[in-house]
């Protein structure tokens, strides 16, 4: 287990803590801009590493009873199978010599810009949402069940190739299907379909071998307790200052990856 892989899940656990932005969306990229992992074992370990990290914070919210089960289990009804489709789409497209890392860049690079975005337009997206009381939002809310299923089976598609969008892209689509829930419910049900997925996701890409056991152990090490102090200090700042940062971050690694 080498140090710097200890001190990189440091970091990414203290901004996780902070900020409360999804680990995938930051640790990926800093494993493959910042140490030169290959695409396919940053992602696979870094599901790995997310889907352990959340427990705690399922654990908790349960315990509050912040988690809409039912919720969580339409998603994963659709994000689950999904995920499981992908592994063998991977797998097929691996032997037959496609170049799926690049493949993982590009849906990679998107993700990140698409979740800058959300995260910096989201407060303005949910006053309109609550401002809306008929049309297309009327519509859309008519059809919530079917569109929480097929909100999960694109979530599984791109959370398994890019290890990018339980988090934030999740969260922001059920802040849109279900405006009357509480901000910590809908944190508690993104987080409890967040879990299953990214560990499923996490054990398609252990079939595929591009999972590195070393490297997991180091950001374990030093991402849990980072996590924990981060979480204490980020009671303390405002989010209106750490958003713009995190979403600029966020934007630039996407470019970055764009052209990697």
């Amino acid at each position: 287990m080498e140090t710097i892989f200890i001190l990189a899940g440091g970091l990414v656990g203290f901004i996780i803590g902070l900020t409360g932005v999804g680990g995938g969306s930051l640790m990926t990229p800093i494993l493959v801009l910042g140490f030169g992992i290959t695409p396919s074992i940053a992602v696979g370990t870094d599901l790995l590493y997310a889907a352990i990290t959340k427990a705690n914070g399922v654990f908790f919210h349960h315990r509050n009873k912040t988690i809409d089960w039912k919720v969580a289990g339409l998603m994963a009804a659709g994000s689950i199978p999904s995920s499981i489709l992908s592994v063998f789409f991977i797998e097929n497209i691996r032997a037959r010599g496609f170049d799926y890392d690049s493949i993982m860049m590009t849906t990679l690079s998107f993700m990140l810009v698409t979740t800058a975005l959300i995260i910096i337009i989201k407060n303005r997206l949910l006053a309109w949402v609550h401002s809306k009381k008929s049309g297309a939002i009327a519509l859309m809310l008519s059809y919530r069940p079917y569109l929480t299923v097929l909100s999960g089976v694109v979530l599984g598609f791109l959370v398994t190739i890019s290890s990018v969008g339980a988090g934030a892209i999740g969260s922001a689509i059920l802040f849109m299907l279900y405006p009357s829930k509480k901000p910590t419910s809908i944190v508690g049900t993104d987080l409890a379909h967040a879990i299953p997925l990214t560990a499923i996701a996490g054990a398609g890409h252990l079939h595929l071998g591009t999972v590195d056991f070393n490297l997991l152990l180091g950001l374990l090490t030093g991402g849990i307790p980072a996590i924990y102090l981060g979480s204490i200090l980020g009671k303390k700042l405002p989010d209106t200052l750490l958003s713009p940062i995190i979403a600029l971050i966020l934007f630039l690694m996407g470019i970055k990856l764009a052209f990697y």
